[in-house]
């Protein structure tokens, strides 16, 4: 016996995609996601090529993954798709440690972060 299937967690005309070791703070993550919330997917995959922020990159790839989602296991036209949420939240966080002076030591934190991306099919007004 299996479990029962899970039921989906976006709606019919949607598709999800997540990123979830993505090296770097989420405020920081916050600040390329914020750039192509509510965008035309074709118009948010040119800023994030072309954004000078390191993680630009990583959200790009969580981006053209939704996409594919979308194009492949929900059948949705990948032409009329929007960005409806990016989402970003916490992760682990690494713990290390530097040697300092006079024999002693401090502690470096490497934060991870998540980004939820889920793209809509939005209706020709």
């Amino acid at each position: 016996m299996s479990k029962p299937k899970s039921p989906r967690k976006v709606g019919d005309k949607e598709a999800l995609a997540t990123g979830t070791m993505i090296r770097g703070s989420a405020r920081k993550l916050n600040l390329v996601a914020g750039l192509i919330r509510g965008r035309k997917v074709e118009e948010a995959l040119n800023i994030l090529k072309f954004s000078p922020k390191a993680m630009s990159e990583d959200v790009y790839k969580v981006l053209a993954s939704a996409v594919a989602n979308a194009e492949n296991n929900h059948n949705l036209d990948v032409d009329t798709l929007v960005v409806s949420e990016a989402s970003v939240g916490k992760s682990i966080t690494m713990k290390r440690f530097a040697t300092r002076a006079r024999g002693r030591s401090t502690r470096i934190e490497k934060p991870f972060s998540r980004l939820r991306v889920v793209v809509r099919e939005q209706e020709e007004a």
